[in-house]
């Protein structure tokens, strides 16, 4: 059987959301992360057909895309542990203790050369920043920036993703741990994200990269803060990074998009956490929604940028603003490499421990991203 829905989250064959009540917090809710976490760490264990089984045999079409089987069993295990969305408590301290603590519960710790802590220079002061390094001699480097919509996410809940671009894209990352909000409004944390690529560019060699394939990237605000680099560098006649990797990036924090309406619940990222983001940001901060240093899409130039690959989600409510970014700069005349994986949903580069088409999704945009940093000759 399918459930089906071509129109709006409303039509009589959408995907029923779950209730919209506070999060659970405490020791309740984390114990649900943990138990949350033991079961996806089993999910590549289980065989498809008996997935289907544990689904009754349904599947979710929404837009013309399937979710993908696993991807769909994990949404029905969140929702039965009353885990209804990315953000797990409305203190934001909590919020990312949680996050943390999920991230943990399934990490596979995927071998590299090396993983060297360190710090990096930010706008005000020195920030947290990790080193994996690759061993291919000269490989290029990539600036990561985390998601979390500016408010949760850390260096150890982008752990296992860093280390697989790491391994299987044969580069080395440099990931950052940039001020977060509520404490640092925007554009704090952009602000550090800049700062971080400069100092990137000056100590590439001594990480024993080449300084002159340094790219940027992460995923939804940190493919957002990749956008904004990006767009500072050239207005600042400063080297531009190599590639932009955006990871269904944050672009438009005024959109109304169709992506916006049909998966505002029930696909893990959802509106109620978007809206709690946007507060925690933004409320009280010296800049509003429309301003390019926190919406890219409304800049009034995209023309000059570095070359971007940019990946979006089937069942993510930013896919159409990641959508219209990667239009709006080919039609600017930067070059653009725009991928859209119809079964996945957002935070996808995170479950490709899962297997499944997260997996697929997660080692295609890598394999991308190594072919855009390869020098010819």
């Amino acid at each position: 059987m399918t459930d089906t829905a071509t129109g709006s989250p409303g039509s009589a064959n959408a995907v029923t959301p779950a209730p919209a009540g506070r999060r659970a917090t405490g020791a309740a809710d984390a114990i649900a992360n943990r138990v949350a976490g033991l079961t996806l760490r089993g999910l590549p264990r289980i065989p498809e057909p008996v997935k289907r089984l544990l689904l009754g045999g349904r599947s979710i079409t929404i837009d013309g895309n399937t979710l993908d089987t696993t991807l769909q069993l994990m949404l029905a295990g969140q929702k039965a542990l009353g885990l209804h969305g990315l953000v797990a408590d409305d203190d934001h301290v909590a919020a990312r203790t949680q996050l943390d603590l999920l991230a943990d519960s399934f990490k596979r710790r995927i071998p590299v050369a090396e993983v060297t802590d360190l710090t990096v220079t930010g706008e005000v002061g020195p920030l947290p920043a990790r080193h994996y390094r690759t061993s291919r001699p000269g490989a290029p480097l990539l600036v990561f920036y985390h998601g979390g919509g500016h408010v949760i996410g850390s260096l150890e809940s982008h752990d296992d993703l860093c280390r697989e671009i790491c391994r299987a894209g044969e580069v080395h990352v440099l990931s950052v741990d940039y001020r977060l909000a509520p404490e640092h409004k925007a554009p704090a944390g952009a602000a550090d994200a800049y700062a971080a690529y400069l100092w990137a560019r000056e100590h590439a060699a001594e990480l024993g990269a080449d300084p002159d394939r340094v790219a940027v990237g992460g995923d939804s605000a940190g493919g957002n803060l990749s956008a904004v680099v990006s767009l500072r560098a050239r207005d600042e006649k400063a080297p531009l990074p190599a590639l932009q990797l955006l990871l269904y990036p944050v672009t438009d924090q005024t959109a109304q998009t169709r992506s916006r309406t049909l998966f505002a619940d029930g696909f893990f990222l959802t509106q109620r956490d978007m809206d709690w983001f946007t507060a925690q940001f933004l409320e009280g901060a010296p800049v509003d929604r429309t301003d390019p240093r926190v919406s890219p899409l409304l800049a009034d130039d995209l023309s000059g940028l570095p070359p971007a690959l940019v990946a979006t989600a089937g069942f993510d409510p930013l896919r159409d603003e990641g959508r219209h970014y990667a239009d709006a700069m080919r039609e600017a005349g930067t070059p653009v490499d725009y991928r859209e994986y119809g079964s996945v949903v957002h935070g996808f580069a995170n479950f490709f421990p899962l297997g499944g088409a997260s997996a697929s999704a997660t080692a295609d945009f890598i394999s991308a991203m190594r072919a855009h940093l390869t020098r010819e000759g």
